[in-house]
């Protein structure tokens, strides 16, 4: 990225970044990354040492694209015209941002992604089905995800049962790790083909390796392109060694020295099209930043207020697409009151090549300012064993656990240490203990659909408006693989809002490949691991309230939205 592609306002923001650049320089950060020095970020090499294949993505996946163009053209020339990509977190936001912002290519095949264990989204998804033209894309670094293997397991005796089992295995392809468990699955079922990625990338930092190529390719994007825009990025990056100060490294320390003066939450503003980017930059961030007490949250999808809804708490991060200004006056404004306000210019969207880059070496180095391993995840195991323990209940007893409700009205039962007699009122009293630095996030369990994300913005926008704090929301599991790292590893101060709902459909899931025996259910799955998480938040010290919607789920939101 050119010196002038990226701006910074107001001076007192250009001052901070001038101590930033001097810093960088003294400790060779920049140099040091290049290096892969495990010591820039902990003394010992561990889960730092061999994440950082990353650096190399760029030119490294080049030897590998002819690979990806046998797949691809095989598919195409067997008539697929559809794929289904299965799997959670950094293996499947690239490629769902791709698939948002690039669309389909003529001839190409449309791409899914399917990240939501809620019954409803399952059904869905079959429902709407051709099978004998549909890919099923298996994507899962460790190979044991529980959630990507629930939905293999699903899928696969689907197309076993319609297509047979000789045929079931040549409609889905395998993106993993050597030796994960899917590389056996995989061949013992035939599967079309099994792309292994290095095992020195993390999930999070794998949107340039198979992970997010192969299905880029699958639609039609020029990969070649998107990894020339991501190699120039990198050599920019390296060549500057960090003097000049206008790379992802300095945009990084910096974000990261504003946090540690209470800007720690930032905020992302897109040119349209490109703002599907900030899923996968959310992600990058959170689950890099929020552990040691210490943690930077993203904010995304958020429409730009005036600065008096804003605490001192906020940064804001303009990434602008070709000559778009939609929001320059506002953001001018903000600046002028005093936030900081950073400008970030792309020339088309594939610089989006680029940014994945940039992005990267930013997170890397926050961390570095902020003194934690970027790498790690520590706390997001927590909430998977809590999620099992209920399972296993589930399993022995037939039955999740009951929790009794502090109160019951308007179709909402609450669950939570409150006292008020109506869901709304609940709300605000739970809202209400918001001090400073405090920012709420909706954790919503319930069906992705249209309908409730509206809902659910308008009920963000409300929230942020009456309690001026920085409201995030995301659909659950999804996000305990991108945010929930930061919601229990960072300082503390966030306020959980659970949503859950009834599931009038339920789906079971196979215990096995080929076998219809089932114990579980998706719907089970989804309640386990809202209860899972729940748990593992307040044993953290978090202050948590649930809300389980009966009926009508948007039409409940906005009755929230609408008392508050």
């Amino acid at each position: 990225m050119s010196k002038e592609r990226m701006t910074l306002r107001p001076e007192s923001c250009r001052a901070v970044a001038a101590e930033v650049r001097k810093a960088l320089g003294e400790n060779r950060v920049v140099e040091r990354i290049r290096q892969k020095d495990h010591t820039l970020w902990k003394p010992e090499p561990k889960e730092i040492a061999n994440r950082l294949g990353w650096l190399d993505s760029p030119q490294a996946m080049r030897g590998r694209l002819p690979e990806i163009k046998t797949v691809v053209d095989g598919i195409r020339a067997d008539g697929y015209t559809f794929a289904l990509l299965m799997g959670m977190g950094g293996s499947s936001l690239a490629p769902e941002v791709f698939r948002r912002i690039f669309g389909v290519a003529d001839g190409f095949l449309d791409l899914a992604v399917l990240d939501s264990t809620d019954p409803g989204a399952v059904l869905d998804r079959a429902g709407r089905l051709d099978l004998k033209r549909s890919l099923f894309i298996v994507s899962t670094k460790s190979g044991g995800t529980v959630e990507t293997f629930s939905f293999l397991k699903y899928f696969y005796n689907l197309a076993a049962e319609k297509l047979g089992e000789g045929e079931a295995g040549r409609h889905f392809i395998a993106i993993t790790d050597p030796g994960s468990a899917l590389t056996a699955v995989a061949a013992a079922n035939r599967f079309r083909h099994t792309f292994l990625n290095d095992p020195e990338i993390g999930g999070r930092y794998s949107a340039l390796s198979f992970f997010g190529l192969f299905p880029a390719a699958l639609i039609g994007m020029d990969v070649d392109r998107l990894l020339d825009r991501a190699a120039a990025e990198r050599e920019g990056e390296f060549s500057r060694g960090g003097k000049e100060g206008t790379g992802g490294a300095l945009l990084g320390a910096l974000l990261g020295e504003l946090a540690k003066r209470g800007r720690d939450k930032l905020t992302f503003v897109f040119s349209p099209e490109i703002a599907a980017f900030g899923d996968w930059v959310e992600q990058l961030i959170a689950e890099s930043t929020g552990k040691e007490g210490k943690g930077i949250l993203p904010v995304v999808e958020e429409p730009l207020g005036p600065p008096g809804v804003y605490g001192n708490d906020r940064v804001f991060v303009c990434l602008r697409s070709g000559e778009d200004r939609t929001q320059e006056q506002r953001l001018r404004i903000l600046a002028e009151a005093g936030h900081p306000v950073v400008d970030l210019l792309l020339a088309d969207l594939y610089d989006l090549g680029g940014q994945c880059f940039f992005w990267e070496m930013a997170t890397v180095a926050a961390g570095w300012q902020l003194m934690i391993n970027p790498f790690d995840q520590p706390d997001v195991e927590e909430a998977k064993v809590l999620a099992r323990k209920m399972i296993a209940q589930y399993t022995e007893k037939g039955a999740m656990p009951e929790e009794k409700p502090v109160l019951e009205a308007q179709g909402i039962s609450v669950y939570g240490d409150v006292t008020s007699g109506t869901p709304a009122s609940a709300l605000d009293e739970f809202l209400g203990q918001a001090g400073p630095g405090a920012y709420a996030a909706i954790q919503a369990y319930l069906r992705p659909c249209s309908e409730t994300s509206e809902a659910l913005a308008r009920l963000r926008l409300r929230l942020r408006e009456r309690f001026h704090i920085a409201v995030t929301a995301g659909y659950g599991p999804r996000f305990l693989h991108s945010t929930g790292q930061l919601h229990k590893g960072d300082a503390g101060r966030g306020l959980f809002i659970q949503l859950t709902a009834d599931d009038p459909r339920d789906a079971k899931i196979p215990d096995e490949l080929g076998r219809p025996a089932s114990a579980l259910s998706f719907g089970v799955l989804k309640a386990a691991q809202a209860v899972g998480d729940r748990q593992a938040l307040t044993d953290a010290g978090r202050h948590v309230l649930r809300l389980h919607l009966h009926d009508d789920v948007s039409g409940g939101l906005d009755r929230l939205r609408e008392a508050l």
